[in-house]
Parts: C-alpha cells; sequence; structure tokens
C-alpha cells in the first residue's frame, strides 16, 4: 500500500481548482455566443456596405472555433517549449484580449455602433482570439490536471475539468438570461437593446474570470513531469512529497525519471493507433452534434415552440442538467471505468436524436421535445463531454503526450467547427435528417468504443508506453 504520510490533499486540490478555472472559461467563451448570435446576426443586418447572409452568421457564430483549431495545434509546441503553467498564462491573456475586443470591435478605430463589413471582419478576429485561447486551455488544462494528479483519483480531478466547462456555460447561461431582462421592460425594447449592446455586454463579462484566471495561475507549481524533462528534479521532488507524501512521491519520480530516459520521441514512434484513437475520440466527441446543442440552444427552444424569454429559461434549465449529470460521470468514472461510460452514452444520445428526428419530421411540439433533449445531453455530459477529455489526457505516452494531444485537441476543434458552422444550413435542408444524422454517429461512436479503446482505469500515465507497445 502507497504511504499516505505526508500528503497534502488540500494542496492538491487548491492547484486542480485553480487550473480548472481554465475549463470554465473554456466553457464561458463557447457558450456565450448561444444568448448573443440572435441579436449580433440582427446588428449586422443593419450594415449597409455588405449583405449579411446565413453562411455569414453561421462562420461568425462559430468563428472562435477556428482560433480552438490555432491553439489546439499549437498546444504540444507551447506545453513543451514554455511549460503547463506558462501555457495556461498565455490562454488566460488571450481570454481576456478576445473579451474586451470582443465587447468594442471598433477598438476606438472605427465608428462606434455602425455596423460594416470591416467591424465585421474585427469581431471576428477577436473571436478568434478568443478561441486560440480555448484551444490551448481545452489542451494543457486536463494535461496539466493529469500530470499533477495521483493514478488513483486522476479520473476523477480530470472529470472536474469537463465540470467547470459545464459550470462556466450554465454561469455565462444566467448571464446572458440576466443581462438580457435587465436591459428593458417590453418585448420589443428588450430585442431593441440587445440589438445595440446587450450583445456586447455579454461578451465583456467573460473578462472578469479570464482576469481572475490569469492572475491566480502564477501561484500554481509547474507539473513535476515537465520539470523532470527540464532536468529540475529537486523541484518535482518537492511537488511530488507534498502531494503524494515523501515516500508515494519517491516511487512516482523514480518512474517518471525511468520513463524520461527515452527523451522526446517522434509522434508515430508508438505507431498509427494510438494517434487514430485519440483523433477519432475527438471526431466523435464533436460529430454526435452536442455543440449544436450548446451553442444554438435558445433558437431550438424558439423552433419547438418556446418563447424567446422561455427558451433562455429553457436553456438554464438545461445547463443544470448538464451540471447534475457531469457531476455523475466524476463520482463514476474511476469506479466504473471509462469505456462502459462511453458506451451507454452514445446509446443515450442516440435515442435522444432518433426521438427529436421524430418530432421534427411530424410537427409535434411540446414537452417531450425538451425531455428528449435533455436526455441527449444528460448522456453526453456522464460519458463523452468528460471522460473523452480523460482519456485524451492519459491514454498518450510520456514521450509522445505533448504533440499527441495537439493532434487530438486540433481534430476535435476542426470537427467543432464543422458541424457548428454546418449546422444552419444543414437545419435549413432537414431538421429531422439532421438529428438523425447525429443518431448515427452516435450509434457509430458506440462501435468505435467498443472495439479500439483501451480501459485506462487504474493505470498510471508511465503504464500507457508498455500498453501501446504492445498494440502497434
Amino acid at each position: 500500500m502507497a504511504d499516505t504520510k505526508g500528503q497534502n490533499k488540500a494542496y492538491l486540490f487548491s492547484i486542480v481548482l485553480i487550473a480548472i478555472i481554465g475549463g470554465l472559461l473554456f466553457g464561458y467563451d463557447t457558450a456565450v455566443v448561444s444568448g448573443a448570435e440572435q441579436a449580433l446576426g440582427r446588428f449586422f443586418e443593419g450594415a449597409s456596405d455588405f449583405n449579411y447572409n446565413n453562411l455569414m452568421h453561421g462562420f461568425t457564430a462559430s468563428s472562435a472555433l477556428i482560433g480552438c483549431v490555432i491553439g489546439g495545434a499549437i498546444s504540444g509546441f507551447l506545453a513543451s517549449r514554455l511549460g503547463r503553467k506558462k501555457s495556461l498564462l498565455v490562454a488566460g491573456a488571450l481570454f481576456f484580449v478576445s473579451a474586451v475586443g470582443s465587447w468594442c470591435p471598433e477598438s476606438g478605430i472605427m465608428p462606434y455602433g455602425e455596423p460594416s463589413l470591416a467591424l465585421l471582419v474585427m469581431f471576428n478576429l477577436y473571436r478568434i482570439i478568443g478561441g486560440i485561447g480555448v484551444g490551448l486551455a481545452s489542451a494543457v488544462c486536463p494535461m496539466y490536471i493529469a500530470e499533477i494528479s495521483p493514478a488513483k483519483i486522476r479520473g476523477t480531478l480530470v472529470s472536474c475539468n469537463q465540470f467547470a466547462i459545464i459550470f462556466g456555460m450554465l454561469v455565462v447561461y444566467f448571464v446572458n438570461y440576466l443581462i438580457r431582462v435587465n436591459l428593458a421592460d417590453t418585448q420589443d425594447a428588450i430585442t431593441a437593446a440587445m440589438t445595440q449592446v446587450g450583445w456586447r455586454r455579454m461578451f465583456l463579462s467573460e473578462s472578469i474570470p479570464a482576469g481572475l484566471f490569469f492572475l491566480l495561475v502564477f501561484i500554481i507549481p509547474e507539473t513535476p513531469r515537465y520539470l523532470v524533462m527540464k532536468g529540475k528534479t529537486d523541484v518535482a521532488m518537492n511537488i511530488l512529497a507534498r502531494i503524494n507524501g515523501t515516500e508515494e512521491g519517491g516511487r512516482v519520480l523514480d518512474e517518471i525519471k525511468e520513463n524520461i530516459k527515452e527523451k522526446t520521441e517522434k509522434v508515430f514512434a508508438y505507431g498509427k493507433t494510438v494517434i487514430l484513437v485519440g483523433a477519432l475520440l475527438s471526431f466523435f466527441q464533436q460529430a454526435i452534434g452536442i455543440n449544436v446543442v450548446l451553442y444554438y440552444a435558445p433558437r431550438i427552444f424558439e423552433n419547438l415552440g418556446a418563447s424567446s424569454d422561455a427558451s433562455m429559461v429553457q436553456t438554464v434549465v438545461m445547463g443544470i442538467v448538464n451540471i447534475i449529470f457531469t457531476l455523475v460521470a466524476i463520482f463514476t468514472v474511476d469506479k466504473v471505468g471509462r469505456k462502459p461510460l462511453l458506451i451507454i452514452g452514445s446509446i443515450g444520445m442516440m435515442i435522444g436524436m432518433i426521438a427529436l428526428a421524430a418530432f421534427s419530421f411530424f410537427d409535434f411540439i411540446g414537452i417531450g421535445a425538451l425531455v428528449f433533449i435533455i436526455l441527449y445531453t444528460a448522456s453526453f455530459m456522464m460519458s463523452w463531454g468528460p471522460i473523452c477529455w480523460v482519456l485524451i489526457s492519459e491514454i498518450f505516452p510520456n514521450t509522445i503526450r505533448s504533440q499527441a494531444v495537439a493532434i487530438a485537441v486540433a481534430v476535435q476543434w476542426v470537427s467543432n467547427f464543422l458541424v457548428s458552422a454546418t449546422f444552419p444550413s444543414l437545419s435549413a435542408w432537414s431538421v429531422g435528417g439532421t438529428y438523425l444524422i447525429y443518431a448515427a454517429m452516435s450509434l457509430l461512436s458506440a462501435f468505435f468504443v467498443w472495439r479500439l479503446v483501451p480501459e485506462t482505469k487504474g493505470k498510471s500515465l508511465e503504464d500507457m508506453s508498455a500498453l501501446w507497445k504492445g498494440r502497434r
């Protein structure tokens, strides 16, 4: 049995708590557009120098995802060169710049409040900057938590990052709702105010958690694994001893040192299978359509028969459900395992999407639609939401982790962008048909997990090298 003398769980949890604020910002930044996108569309429809169409709106609502792809793609490079901690600092700075810039894309250069093509370009540029921060945080936050956590609770702590993502979404749903209802007294006045200032305030609200995250990251340590890679063994030992106790910390340090001897290897050093599995995990997490529900939630509820205000309230309700079922994942991932939760979640999502497709085809609008949207999102939040990030942070061998995680995250954000950007056009073609596509993807994701994804419950990060050497 591992020695627990000298363990400092409060220290570990405080570190993780700060790190997962990056996850909160991830959720906040990606979901803030859900409350603002319709008002943003009305604002730019007033431009005189160009025609703002559905294609432009789809791009504007999802432009941050371009930055996410960039952030994910460079995350491996930055995590290896700057370290995990400094990469999180960069992400925090980008979040803050994006929040302020999206609030006032005129930047003191262009006339305030006058929609134009140039202003649209500037707005999307600031959203892309924020997206780079999201891409960085989405890769580095789980990596940081996984590398600093003991193996027995690693799945739980990495899942807390997903909880923070969902909590960030819930917070921004509340913030968006409060901003909206406090703009004016009548529906027409609220709509007009949203078009002029409401969407700006929604984006600006992110500057508060972004600034807090940037400042707090200064006080957390670098990960022991990165410190050993840089030859700072004594510093790494101090951190490991403080987290795990002296004896267990020494054992973990020996494992890291033994593994680090291999140094950084080429990304395909363990074969193509491990990279393919990581990439497909990322692809399926997005191809099942979750971000369509998250980004366009108010619009979906309106299409299902709710008023604008009611749709915002229903979005908040959905956010609460997401929190509850993410907690289910947190408390079961290290007991049940990763694979069973993913397969159960895939089946639940498939059922939810098939039902929504049927409601759409038969033009049936009612509480049943809300029930199946909740079933779909609940299934995702107890499975693919957190578990995908857990697996991405732990399945790759140490010597290729930074590069492999970067590839997986980049694939995820490319998939995210394609799904989100194509939804307006696909739904114009057939809403029910679109939901059936997502249902088919949910079924395929279950088959993929069953056939190719290894179970990592209880395994150390150093065990991954041996696992993939045996499978290449």
